[in-house]
């Protein structure tokens, strides 16, 4: 891979911009809103009140988040040079998304918000249970995106501007349309297109925006229960995740460029799947005690992983970059970090 010069613009993600509300909780909560460990789900009715009890009982923290804006904070973190990375998604008009934007901007993302007038900013609960974390996700006016702002034309102008682009699954529940559209555009130019699968519920809910979406993806991301979940629902009739990751590979797509897929492990090793063949990556050994939680551990590792691929390093140096993002971030409270990165590309 050729290394790259950096310069503005060069990567872009689209999400669902969210603010956290993050406490350490008891197991019991988790059962009282029907939430599982290390899992991700969108707001019911039933989670109305769970923010509130966050914050009036648990004394809960905010930290700005959402799961590709994180990312993009992390890959800033790496590149060490601001506005090398874009961000598109949809805030209301409010404290929240002034806190959001204050805060990604400072980790040197070029935030280029929609705004709805009607809908408050995303919240997303993050209920941490003995190091574990579990999401749910009020999107709000994350969920009042529409494709007319990517139209704009200094928004279109950041789309061609860009070599990468990057998407969550979670925003296949908000506008695959926009998705789409942007997939297009990076095919016709031949450009990365590198999709997080972000939650096993993804695949069990939204398979019909997901599959559209998946000849176009020219690298998928994701962990071991979302990779298990896509599997079963795509009936791909493997259950060990190195031939899943194979078979993920093998499913149709539009370009010639064959798909690779990557698959975290928590504390065992990365997978890599390409070209019929299985890489594995062991992981940074983090002792029990200095694991404070680990909500963020995926996006770091995307943020790690696609600050690599933007220098134009090897896939090998990008994993171990990402592998290097996870393991700084599982030791700080939700997806932060400080001071500079030391990751050192061999």
């Amino acid at each position: 891979m050729e290394s790259k010069k950096l310069r503005t613009g060069m990567l872009l993600g689209i999400g669902n911009p969210l603010l956290d509300v993050s406490a350490s909780v008891e197991k019991h909560l988790l059962e009282k809103y029907e939430m599982k460990p290390n899992n991700a789900i969108l707001a019911t009715d039933l989670h109305k009140p769970l923010c509130d009890e966050l914050i009036y009982k648990y004394h809960a923290q905010f930290i700005a988040g959402g799961s590709v804006q994180n990312t993009l904070r992390v890959a800033q973190w790496i590149l060490n040079e601001p506005n090398v990375t874009v961000f598109f998604g949809s805030v209301g008009e409010d404290k929240y998304a002034t806190i959001l934007e204050q805060y990604a901007r400072s980790s040197g993302v070029n935030v280029r918000y929609q705004y709805n007038k009607t809908e408050p900013t995303g919240t997303c609960a993050v209920l941490i249970t003995d190091k574990d974390r579990s999401l749910c996700a009020n999107l709000s006016a994350a969920n009042h995106f529409t494709i007319d702002h990517i139209e704009k034309p200094e928004n279109r102008n950041l789309i061609e501007n860009a070599e990468f682009y990057y998407i969550s699954g979670f925003f296949l529940t908000v506008n695959p349309d926009t998705a789409i559209e942007i997939a297009k555009f990076a095919l016709d130019k031949c450009r990365p297109y590198v999709m997080n699968l972000s939650a096993p519920f993804i695949s069990q809910f939204y398979k019909e925006p997901l599959m559209e979406l998946m000849p176009y993806i020219d690298i998928l991301l994701g962990n071991d229960m979302e990779a298990a979940a896509f599997a079963k629902e795509q009936d791909l009739g493997v259950t060990d995740l190195k031939e899943i990751a194979l078979k993920i590979c093998e499913l149709p797509k539009k370009s010639d460029v064959e798909r690779m897929c990557i698959i975290t492990c928590g504390p065992n090793p990365v997978i890599l799947a390409h070209k019929g063949k299985i890489t594995e990556y062991p992981v940074i050994n983090v002792p029990e005690k200095n694991v404070i939680d680990t909500n963020g551990a995926g996006d770091a590792f995307a943020g790690g992983f696609l600050a690599q691929l933007v220098l134009g390093n090897s896939i090998d140096v990008c994993i171990n970059c990402g592998i290097y993002t996870a393991t700084e971030v599982i030791q700080r409270s939700g997806c932060t970090f400080e001071g500079k990165a030391k990751f050192i590309a061999q």
